[in-house]
């Protein structure tokens, strides 16, 4: 695992794949923060007013327990996003952010809960100050709640367009060398199957590490299935090549669009 020059994170997996991952810096994750302030407060004033209006609590003891209810609807509002959202709260999916496990394995509820409880330690004395410090220094831009959970926090740039010559670009298609075995291909994929691959391509760096090894190996083994190819031409390649192979047999050889 090493971390580029350009803020890169490159996970090396068991099964000698790299992944490439984009980490989110000090400045994105602030904007993606200040999304998420607005919503907590807005939860936060709204659970006040209706506890005030219900008569449960005077004036006085509305606002004590609307400083606690911050605290409380803080923790829990990261908590359960980034386990329902898979590492996303509102902030981050607007600012296409995503919590991962810094070695690429599938993130645990144990480690959202840590970095959602070492929140206050970050936020120290205000505006997320110690945090940012760590994030500046720390070559994996983690804070302190990142470190202590294993996490790290990656930017996921979105993709509009597929450009399948940059999507494509300087990888050797062994399928080529059997134009009869890619046109049987063809000629059994419906559109809507070779869409699922051409979006596993494009979507890919979207995916947690391990969880991409076994996304790919199932999407392969169903195309494996519908036409088979000699050894020689799957020899050596990963189930994510096979699915490039696949795309550029459908969509360059036979000049259909994205």
């Amino acid at each position: 695992m090493t971390v580029g020059q350009t803020n890169t994170l490159t996970i090396k997996t068991p099964e000698g794949i790299e992944f490439s991952l984009l980490l989110a810096g000090p400045v994105t994750r602030f904007l993606a923060w200040s999304v998420d302030l607005l919503a907590i407060l807005a939860v936060n004033k709204l659970l006040t007013l209706l506890l005030g209006m219900m008569g449960v609590i005077s004036r006085d003891l509305a606002g004590a327990v609307g400083i606690l209810g911050y605290f409380v609807v803080s923790i829990g509002y990261g908590i359960a996003l980034e386990w329902y959202w898979h590492g996303q709260t509102l902030g981050k999916r607007l600012l296409r952010l995503r919590v991962n496990d810094v070695n690429g394995l599938q993130l645990q509820f144990s480690q959202i809960v840590i970095r959602n409880l070492l929140r206050f330690i970050d936020s120290l004395p205000a505006l997320y100050l110690v945090g940012g410090l760590a994030c500046l220094v720390n070559i994996r831009a983690q804070r302190l709640g990142d470190i202590v959970a294993n996490t790290i926090v990656v930017w996921n740039p979105q993709v509009d367009e597929p450009d399948l010559d940059q999507l494509l670009e300087g990888k050797y298609n062994s399928f080529r060398n059997y134009p009869h075995l890619e046109a049987r291909l063809r000629q059994h994929i419906s559109p809507s199957e070779a869409r699922i691959a051409l979006q596993a391509l494009v979507r890919r760096d979207e995916l947690e590490p391990r969880s991409r090894v076994t996304f790919f190996e199932n999407i392969a083994a169903h195309f494996k299935s519908i036409v088979t190819f000699p050894a020689e031409a799957i020899e050596g390649i990963s189930d994510e090549q096979y699915i490039r192979n696949v795309v550029d047999a459908l969509y360059r050889t036979n000049g259909l669009k994205g």
